[in-house]
């Protein structure tokens, strides 16, 4: 009998213990992963604007800010490792040479360089589906940021459709016989007429310096209803701020503490390459 109540006494005991300390085990490791999800958040790079403080070194991981009366502030030490931590990890093409050499020039102390969020040479690629005629299509959006009198705001400053460059022939590609006879005018320019009757083909018999203006062609189609916007599934920046660089940031999302806005693309380039550059990106081939 009395090992039957030393029995009972020591299965109460267990439940009792088990069922005060089960929800605080489960609380314990939720919190664990809290904190680790805390950390993470708190160092991944989470706005186009942390991005720039962070290059800056005018915040810290954790998101602090960093004032010009701060010790930390731009320290060019401390930059180093928040630039590095700027870059995606996996990306291949990120090679430890190629960062270490971009990371030693912005943080030159002589001659640093900083992300001015007005200070231009940056802009904004967007993709986005569209309807047109009932069929759906993939749109590039080249957006600017502009300065007003008071603040700034986003312009268009370019767009890509396949269709809009279906449209357009490249002066090397023109057929031979595509020309209005030098004598067209001594017959008051009749023969306009057939040419019209091809008028799906009229970019050849434009002049040499001429370039189509897709911008005009998108917002017409835009504010006929013809063309209609359906969703955005991308958006990535380029910047051609730093001196003799050009890097495009992407927004990564996985686990871990580097995700976020980080730099996917990065390249050594001279000034005087870089309008190159630019129309290659805004896909302006001619």
């Amino acid at each position: 009998m009395e090992n039957g109540k030393r029995f009972s006494l020591r299965v109460c005991l267990v439940v009792s213990i088990i069922t005060l300390f089960l929800p605080l085990m489960g609380q314990g490791q939720q919190g664990i992963g809290d904190l680790d999800d805390d950390g993470q958040f708190a160092a991944e790079t989470k706005q186009v604007n942390q991005f720039f403080r962070r290059f800056n070194c005018e915040e810290s991981i954790k998101g602090e800010r960093y004032y010009p009366n701060d010790n930390l502030y731009r320290n060019a030490e401390m930059r180093k490792a928040y630039v590095e931590g700027l870059f995606d990890e996996q990306n291949p093409y990120l090679t430890r040479v190629l960062r270490e050499t971009f990371i030693q020039d912005v943080t030159d102390e002589e001659a640093p360089a900083f992300l001015d969020f007005h200070g231009g040479d940056w802009f904004a690629e967007v993709h986005a589906t569209f309807t047109f005629e009932g069929k759906e299509e993939q749109a590039l959006l080249f957006l600017k940021l502009q300065e007003q009198e008071i603040g700034s705001k986003w312009v268009f400053d370019g767009v890509y459709l396949d269709r809009y460059y279906q449209f357009y022939l490249p002066p090397d590609s023109i057929p031979t016989d595509s020309f209005l006879h030098p004598l067209s005018h001594e017959i008051d320019f009749m023969n306009l007429e057939k040419l019209f009757r091809r008028s799906d083909k009229l970019t050849p018999f434009a002049s040499k310096e001429y370039q189509p203006d897709f911008l005009t062609l998108f917002i017409y189609e835009m504010q006929q209803g013809k063309l209609r916007f359906q969703t955005i599934t991308e958006v990535r920046f380029h910047f051609l701020q730093v001196p003799n660089w050009y890097f495009e940031i992407a927004q990564i999302i996985r686990p871990g503490t580097n995700r976020g806005w980080l730099i996917s693309k990065l390249t050594q380039i001279p000034e005087d390459k870089k309008d190159i550059l630019t129309r290659y990106i805004y896909n302006n081939y001619q």
